[in-house]
């Protein structure tokens, strides 16, 4: 049976996941809802969606309601804020969660959507923009995995690799544990083109030289030459790196557990965000390192 699909936050990711879901797929997306009125509107005038001005009627208008928000606060604010949220008449209803939360933030819309007989997935996503557009995203999975399965052909079309990784909470966990390995890459590697640079080495070699051995990371392929060229333009932003490293710091000091090397890239991008340098791309840490930059 086709499901109608709804979008809460629709950036750069959710608009371009819809667009793939109604354009390239053929599922019905029949309404968007942001705070962001303008790009809201133009979302909705695009795919010929309603473009709603409550909550409530999101959820009254699909089967499935996709929400790719900022943060924990956000989160809260549409599934529990009084008098307009997602979860008013919400039994029957399936929502799944695309952002980077902590794992308690999932929980307890889990909890609230089973009180009223809604499923709840989370939907972590360790991917770019281009693989929202494309169907590539890559996602962890958390929730009930009778629901996960029953939704499979719709998280199939949005995503290239697809991992279930267990009860609510547990693909907040991993994504947490993926963005602070990448995000320590990312300032590490800032780190030492900075200090390249100011040996007065030749930064080609240098990336070549890192790209055959054990200096190899993901990040040097994807930033190096954002953060040679100062390309800062964004893609995953260093205020969202800060939060999500935060989230990890979180997670550590519940277990018990110091993560000297995450505190300090956390830092780094707190600097960044209170610098106003937090709507860069996270590979603008580069602009604390390089010799007669920002941090110099």
């Amino acid at each position: 049976m086709s499901q109608k699909v709804a979008f809460v936050g629709v950036g750069r990711m959710g608009a371009n996941m819809a667009r793939h879901l109604q354009l390239d797929c053929g599922h019905d997306v029949t309404a968007v809802y942001d705070i962001n009125k303008e790009i809201a509107a133009s979302l909705a005038e695009e795919l010929s969606a309603a473009n709603c001005e409550k909550l409530a009627e999101v959820t009254a208008a699909a089967d499935v309601i996709i929400t790719v928000i900022t943060n924990d606060d956000a989160m809260r604010a549409i599934y529990f804020t009084e008098g307009d949220n997602l979860l008013q008449n919400a039994g029957g209803k399936t929502f799944i969660n695309c952002a980077t939360l902590s794992p308690d933030a999932h929980r307890e819309v889990y909890n609230a959507g089973k009180e009223l007989g809604a499923a709840v997935l989370e939907g972590a996503m360790a991917s770019s923009i281009s693989h929202a557009r494309e169907g590539n995203l890559y996602l962890m999975i958390g929730g009930e995995e009778e629901v996960f399965n029953s939704h499979r052909a719709l998280l199939d079309d949005l995503s290239l690799n697809l991992r279930y990784c267990g009860e609510t909470g547990q693909a907040a966990k991993v994504k947490a544990l993926v963005n602070m390995v990448m995000n320590i890459n990312t300032a590490g590697l800032a780190e030492g083109l900075g200090l390249a640079t100011a040996l007065g080495l030749d930064l080609g070699l240098i990336c070549e030289i890192f790209s055959q051995t054990g200096a190899n990371s993901r990040v040097l392929e994807t930033d190096s030459e954002d953060m040679i060229d100062r390309d800062h333009e964004c893609w995953f932003s260093a205020e969202h790196a800060a939060k999500d490293s935060g989230i990890a710091q979180a997670l550590g000091q519940a277990a018990g557990l110091s993560l000297p090397v995450n505190d300090a890239t956390k830092a780094q991008y707190d600097r960044m965000t209170a610098e106003g340098l937090g709507d860069l791309d996270k590979s603008g840490v580069a602009e604390l390192t390089f010799p007669g930059r920002h941090g110099s």
